[in-house]
């Protein structure tokens, strides 16, 4: 992404996506009073988390008694409920579902490639489906210290050692048929990348014709097999991302305030919710509500201004898809695909056989 003399200015800036995540799979409901529990409540904290200032919704659910629900049904009744309740909220499904057959006592196995694909039956059809790309381990307890997991079940060692040894698979063959899939049904895959080397992947499959559509993605900086939180890290994933894609940044614990302010001021856009982090200052803790509201009194602070729904729907090419590899390439901002016996590095927008091209 290109920064220009008048990048940081907010007046050049799109407006603030906020995305939160507020159901916390990974926790149970004792490890904090912000969990939703019932149907009920995971609908309300829906309502409370736009009213403060949230357009898109990460989707989890949970069963009457607490675990984290398997069932298709289950999804599509909470589907359909927050249709009703938060009807201008992009709606985002975790793609780490995993759902078991119902009516068979089966249970579903961790990231069946079978029991993924059922997201794409998912009904109503959710606005985006979150996808991972690259088998990869997922250690969301490397960057967590004693302090971040206090008072919660991460802190007991079987928890720990069961997160600790998480790893997501999601090889070509998966994530091939899985665009297909979503495409096919009318979602947008959102990608959630830890490092460049999945990013390229990406751009591969756009490339091969795989994936053609909108490229909203989130730099996930967590640690543990991607990214850490480093700016470092962080300047060169942006660096790295076409100019034409939608960029969220996304990190673990007390590292998400810091981030996703650096996010606000570069006009990139935020992640929040207890997903993420539980914390405000050391030994606070903070609700998702109250950090949506904290993002919102940053932006507003510099002077940027915060994404109604109808501005994240618009923002993010909600029901977008390209026809041709060529557009795709094209209106993300990547260089095109090299045509035959073309020497040089092909340059967007310029006719083939041009004499007008960068030195190789």
């Amino acid at each position: 992404m290109h920064f220009l003399d008048d990048s940081l200015l907010p007046e050049n800036h799109e407006k603030l996506v906020i995305q939160v995540a507020p159901y916390g799979p990974e926790f149970l409901p004792s490890d904090s009073n912000d969990i939703p529990v019932t149907m009920d409540e995971q609908v309300q904290k829906a309502v409370d988390c736009y009213n403060a200032g949230a357009t898109v919704l990460h989707v989890h659910v949970r069963e009457a008694d607490g675990k984290g629900s398997k069932r298709l049904s289950m999804f599509n009744e909470m589907l359909a409920r927050l249709r009703h309740a938060v009807p201008k909220m992009v709606l985002q499904v975790g793609g780490s579902i995993s759902f078991a057959p119902e009516g068979e006592g089966a249970e579903a196995k961790w990231l069946n490639d079978d029991t993924r694909h059922m997201l794409a039956e998912l009904e109503p059809v959710p606005d985006q489906v979150t996808i991972a790309i690259n088998t990869n381990q997922m250690n969301v307890c490397e960057l967590m210290s004693a302090d971040d997991v206090a008072g919660t079940s991460l802190a007991l060692p079987p928890y720990q050692e069961a997160y600790r040894e998480m790893w997501i698979p999601s090889g070509p063959a998966f994530v091939a048929e899985h665009l297909k899939r979503l495409q096919a049904a009318g979602t947008q895959p959102h990608f959630m990348l830890g490092d460049i080397g999945q990013l390229e992947t990406v751009e591969r499959l756009i490339r091969r014709g795989v994936y053609k559509g909108p490229l909203v993605l989130n730099w996930v900086a967590i640690g543990g097999g991607a990214d850490g939180p480093s700016p470092y890290n962080m300047m060169e994933f942006i660096r790295r991302v076409p100019d034409g894609a939608v960029l969220t940044l996304e990190s673990l614990m007390r590292n998400v305030l810091p981030i996703n302010t650096m996010a606000i001021a570069m006009g990139l856009h935020v992640r929040v919710g207890i997903e993420d982090n539980l914390w405000g200052r050391k030994g606070e803790r903070i609700t998702s509500v109250q950090q949506v509201e904290q993002m919102v009194r940053i932006s507003r602070e510099l002077h940027r201004e915060v994404a109604t729904g109808e501005d994240a729907r618009r923002i993010y090419q909600i029901g977008t898809q390209y026809k041709t590899t060529d557009e795709t390439l094209a209106r993300l901002g990547y260089a095109p695909n090299r045509r035959a016996g073309e020497r040089g590095t092909p340059v967007q927008g310029l006719p083939t056989g041009s004499p007008v091209r960068k030195a190789a």
